[in-house]
């Protein structure tokens, strides 16, 4: 088994210092997923993590939500022997696009690479349960969560990482004093 935590300090994606997260709350550490979907040796040995961990679980397709959702889906679904989907947004609505089905009752593994709040999983599994297809699994690379979250159907997490994060009036001194960097993909 690889050393999870040192492939993610080689690949550059654990950052230390002031950030400003996508769900609003400040936080000392920050994950930079796109160093991890840059190196191929991370990026295969977390999702071989999750493919272990469903392998028994019956999943015919594996689903992730742009951008990074993508990759995963694709390296995790190709280490099962199944095919992959896309959620991407359409005039802001989230959905299967490209001619892209599920067929009604198939096993889905939703995977995404940094959890936090979870909105992006819960959006991925809202699409799969439109097409009447069953959410059996949620996995994803990284685990920051505050607080353990419940998506009605199995988490893993390859990495679990214990980062607190502050609302922005309850952040301590010492990180206030340090310059603010707002990384991330989603739109406040």
């Amino acid at each position: 088994m690889a050393d999870l935590h040192q492939l993610l300090e080689e690949s550059g994606a654990i950052l230390k210092g002031h950030f400003k997260l996508t769900s609003g709350r400040h936080s000392d550490i920050y994950f930079e997923k796109f160093r991890v979907l840059e190196h191929p040796p991370a990026l295969s040995a977390l999702c071989t993590e999750i493919a272990e961990n469903f392998a028994d679980a019956g999943i015919d397709f594996v689903v992730g939500p742009t951008t990074g959702g993508i990759i995963i889906a694709h390296e995790t679904a190709r280490q099962m022997g199944v095919q992959a989907r896309y959620v991407e947004s359409e005039d802001g609505v989230k959905k299967l696009r490209r001619s892209a089905t599920l067929p009604q009752g198939a096993r889905v593994l939703v995977v995404d690479d940094v959890l936090t709040t979870g909105l992006s999983v819960v959006e991925t599994i809202e699409v799969v349960k439109q097409w009447g297809a069953v959410p059996a699994g949620v996995g994803v690379l990284i685990d920051r969560a505050s607080k353990p979250l419940d998506f009605g159907c199995p988490l893993y997490s390859a990495y679990k990482v214990e980062a607190e994060s502050w609302a922005e009036d309850e952040m301590p001194d010492w990180l206030a004093a340090i310059p603010v960097t707002k990384p991330g993909t989603r739109k406040s």
